[in-house]
């Protein structure tokens, strides 16, 4: 990788970096293999650091790398497709929605959940969190949040918490009749309980997919799924048609 100054360019530096950068993750790279440190890379390309931090930072956005605890920044494989439009008529837990159910507690939601469950700043509710497993390795978490009102049946069952608790509420859920979904998408910052269920550093870029399920004319229950933005790019519908992707 030869050295390119970049002084004199009408584009922002750091954004011509990445244009030289990403040319040479293509050509002189290999997946998985180890850049140099930010003091070689600044001086080959003769940049101040500051410049070099937000190249590497939009390549990440881009999913072109990856900075790995304890390893550094590593070239990143190419992303996983990840259909989330595939149970997109039933509920969470529905055969086929590829996530596995790691915990549950009472716990009160964030304002702006409690705000689309019709909640009360402050009221608890069950949180069931899961995890999306792609090859071995997870891609995603989610956060299921579950009114009482929507699983009447819960006070009968013993278990208090635990997977076998998350188990329960997502069963007491399919009883009811699912009547729609409404979901968005949005690029954001891994928080610190997300980064270390996905092995990412926090504030690392995701894709956060917060999906309100309808039943019974109220909001009956929300999921807000965390999605490693280096790693995955989303799909949408039977078809798997490409959509937005971070960066």
């Amino acid at each position: 990788m030869g050295t390119t100054q970049v002084d004199a360019v009408p584009e922002p530096k750091y954004w011509h970096l990445r244009t030289v950068l990403s040319d040479a993750l293509d050509s002189e790279f290999a997946v998985g293999e180890i850049l140099p440190n930010e003091r070689e890379l600044a001086a080959r390309f003769g940049v101040a650091r500051a410049t070099l931090r937000q190249a590497l930072e939009q390549l990440e956005l881009e999913g072109r790398l990856q900075r790995r605890r304890g390893v550094g920044t590593t070239v990143a494989p190419p992303r996983f497709g990840i259909d989330v439009g595939s149970t997109g008529h039933g509920w969470p837990g529905a055969p086929g929605d590829d996530w596995q159910t790691d915990d549950c507690e009472e716990a009160a939601p964030p304002a702006v959940v409690a705000k689309m469950l019709g909640e009360s700043d402050g009221v608890p509710v069950q949180v069931v969190r899961r995890t999306r497993m792609t090859h071995g390795q997870p891609v995603a978490a989610e956060l299921l949040y579950v009114p009482f009102s929507s699983v009447p049946g819960l006070p009968a069952i013993e278990s208090s918490g635990g997977a076998a608790r998350g188990r329960a509420v997502l069963r007491e859920l399919h009883r009811l009749d699912l009547a729609g979904q409404e979901r968005t998408v949005e690029l954001g910052s891994a928080r610190a309980d997300d980064a270390r269920q996905l092995d990412r550093l926090p504030g690392a870029p995701v894709l956060v997919v917060s999906t309100r399920y309808l039943a019974d004319g109220r909001t009956a229950a929300v999921t807000v799924s965390t999605y490693r933005a280096d790693t995955c790019r989303l799909t949408f519908g039977d078809t798997g048609s490409d959509a937005l992707l971070a960066g």
